[in-house]
């Protein structure tokens, strides 16, 4: 009796650990149930060099660049509106960008734009995105050699604390994170 009950205990665990596996999503995103690598939207800043002026003047254009495309995907529904709603505005992006760049006497410009890259494994509250290739908003500031800065554009893991003190488009953007969690949810 004694060995069925041992063998029926580990016979539960191994299955047990089967199904966690399963639901857990090796080699994807863990911890929650989120959405593959390709329903994620990034934006990746680079900075113009590693010297400590460089890397200061980027994190001023993050927040300006974040404060300006916070109400523009807060409307989107999809990755793919999110990215079209970025796409018509890349010079406006650079053009926010460039303004910050030069209020702080940098004048080596800025480049933005949509391409597929490389990201490392980040977590994001509750969410955890593996390594791997993703669609991403990519702005260069001079000649892009130092030290970046990316995060989460769609659906909008960062920019519900980051960008201004805009009410409204907080509001918007929790409501588009809670609507984004449902449909997980409901996969």
């Amino acid at each position: 009796m004694k060995k069925f009950c041992i063998t029926f205990l580990l016979s539960g665990i191994i299955i047990l650990s089967a199904v966690a596996l399963s639901v857990g999503g090796v080699g994807g995103v863990s911890r929650q149930s989120a959405p593959t690598r390709c329903e994620y939207f990034r934006i990746h800043i680079r900075a113009d060099s590693n010297e400590k002026e460089a890397q200061a003047v980027k994190l001023k254009v993050r927040d300006a660049v974040v404060e300006y495309l916070t109400p523009l995907v807060a409307v989107a529904d999809s990755k793919e509106q999110a990215m079209s709603l970025t796409k018509g505005k890349l010079k406006e992006i650079e053009e926010v960008a460039a303004s910050v760049l030069e209020r702080n006497g940098y004048f080596y410009g800025a480049t933005a734009s949509l391409k597929s890259e490389s990201f490392p494994t980040r977590v994001y509250g509750d969410y955890t995105l593996s390594a791997g290739e993703y669609e991403a908003l990519i702005i260069e500031l001079g000649l892009g050699r130092g030290d970046n800065w990316w995060c989460v554009v769609y659906p909008p893991l960062c920019f519900s604390s980051a960008g201004g003190e805009n009410v409204k488009y907080k509001s918007l953007i929790r409501e588009k994170i809670e609507r984004w969690k449902s449909r997980m949810k409901d996969r």
